[in-house]
């Protein structure tokens, strides 16, 4: 470091200039009102079924996004990882959802936002409950049980937990049915007896088909075989091109392509007096591979200190500290993340609202001590724990707009 030079000798009795703030540069972390917040209430995920099902006169569901007209038969048909920016940005390989945009959202040509963190096991059980992540209790890839002190990966459901104290509440599509409303799920046969799908999206009758084009056949058969009728359809692999190849890939686009049929297939399918809603869980953002973009938790000392678990993934990190260091694990990680990450401890969170407006008590303890949102186009990766995760181009799971905006198209009949 250079050091000043001694005042010239015409100066010498006047005060020296103060040098350069060097010592004072170092930037201030990401304030926490600066984060995005989902519109939980007003246009989030978790409003969608409530919404559809009020209009079929469901007790317990209320309308919450207002500009969604009430139809007799609904049909939901989620594309995983379709965010609404990643759509917008693809006009040729998307012509038919392309030509709904003006009409997302009741007309207002405006997405609605997934909840956090955005990703597929918190977001498929905002869908299905109509509860914020703090309600029904999925807040992230990976959290820790209370009960037993290991991560438990809400996705796979690994280790096996008991799904009925993990999610105690109803499915929309439970209450639908309870309600002499027609409720149907077409997806792949593999997920027809997962934990994921009964805790989040059970009821009514389950129609496993393995082609997408089967899913769309079927799912209009089902809307038409009521007056009253409730349908959820299911695609994943735009999600998984987006995470191998990432989302300006080829495989990526042709995913798009194909699932841009699909929705136009089932568009034309509609029985009378129905509304067909095309939305997603998440976008996506692909992640550099180099040291900048991607910070390796398992390298890095400073991170690791005093943490016991790393939980969540890499752009929406749970982090549980030993006993007695939460506080040194949160100073820590805003001095080393704070320019990139929005870092909040457990009750900061809780207060601004990221997993809704209220935490039951229940999941109070499966969020982190501290947790980690990415702002910017950087990851946090743990290459020895989590390998295949760490591997992945495209990712997701934060705050921002290109995670949380997700297109709700609409056709009617």
């Amino acid at each position: 470091m250079s050091h000043p030079s001694p005042p010239a000798a015409h100066d010498r009795g006047r005060p020296a200039p103060a040098p350069p703030a060097v010592w004072d540069t170092d930037p201030e972390p990401l304030p926490l009102s600066s984060a995005p917040l989902p519109a939980y209430g007003t246009g989030s995920l978790a409003d969608l079924l409530p919404t559809l099902a009020a209009g079929l006169g469901v007790p317990g569901t209320t309308a919450a996004i207002p500009e969604l007209t009430p139809a007799d038969r609904n049909c939901v048909f989620l594309i995983d990882g379709l965010g609404w920016e990643q759509l917008k940005a693809h006009p040729d390989e998307a012509p038919f959802m392309t030509s709904l945009l003006a009409a997302s959202r009741g007309g207002t040509g405006r997405p609605i936002t997934t909840g956090y963190p955005a990703t597929t096991a918190t977001s498929l059980a905002s869908v299905g409950t109509g509860l914020p992540p703090g309600a029904h209790g999925l807040p992230g890839y990976t959290v820790r049980d209370p009960g037993t002190g290991e991560l438990m990966n809400q996705l796979r459901w690994q280790p096996w937990t008991p799904p009925g104290a993990w999610q105690p509440y109803p499915t929309v599509f439970e209450l639908a049915h309870r309600a002499g409303v027609h409720a149907a799920q077409v997806s792949s046969p593999a997920f027809a007896n997962t934990p994921l799908t009964k805790v989040a999206l059970s009821g009514g009758s389950f129609h496993g088909r393995l082609s997408g084009e089967e899913r769309m056949d079927v799912a209009a058969e089902q809307l038409a075989a009521a007056d009253r009728s409730l349908v959820y359809t299911y695609y994943a692999e735009v999600d998984g091109a987006g995470h191998r190849f990432g989302v300006d890939s080829d495989t990526w686009r042709g995913q798009l392509m194909y699932v841009d049929r699909l929705v136009q297939r089932l568009a034309e399918q509609l029985p009378p007096r129905s509304a067909l809603y095309v939305t997603a869980d998440h976008g996506m953002v692909d992640i550099p591979f180099d040291e900048q973009h991607r910070i390796d938790f398992d390298e890095d000392w400073e991170l690791k200190a005093g943490v016991a678990l790393l939980g969540g993934e890499g752009r929406a990190r749970h982090v549980y500290a030993v006993p007695g260091a939460a506080g040194d694990v949160l100073t820590c990680w805003r001095e080393v993340l704070g320019e990139q990450f929005w870092v909040a401890s457990r009750d900061e969170a809780i207060e601004a609202g990221w997993f809704g407006p209220s935490v039951d008590e229940r999941v109070h303890q499966r969020l982190g001590d501290v947790i980690a949102a990415a702002r910017d186009d950087v990851l946090l990766i743990a290459s020895e724990r989590e390998p295949r995760e760490s591997a992945m181009v495209g990712n997701h799971g934060s705050l921002t707009p290109a995670e949380q905006l997700v297109p709700l198209l609409e056709v009617r009949s």
